[in-house]
């Protein structure tokens, strides 16, 4: 694999790790497989952060730092 690809492998494969840890020590009897795949979903493509900087429309003069 490229180095792009490992590292998308290993952030899955570390998030699917993490969430059936959390499973596990909350005591499911069952895997919750939409809380896996919102897992791998937050690493392939996390949210943005809220409220960050301005947006384009919302620059002028005075404040376009």
């Amino acid at each position: 694999m490229d180095a792009p690809s490992d590292q998308r492998h290993d952030a899955i494969a570390t998030a699917l790790t993490a969430e059936i840890d959390r499973q596990a020590q909350a005591g499911a009897s069952r895997i919750d497989v939409d809380a896996l795949a919102q897992a791998v979903e937050d690493v392939i493509a996390p949210s943005p952060p809220l409220a960050e900087g301005k947006r384009p429309s919302e620059l002028n003069s005075t404040n376009d730092d």
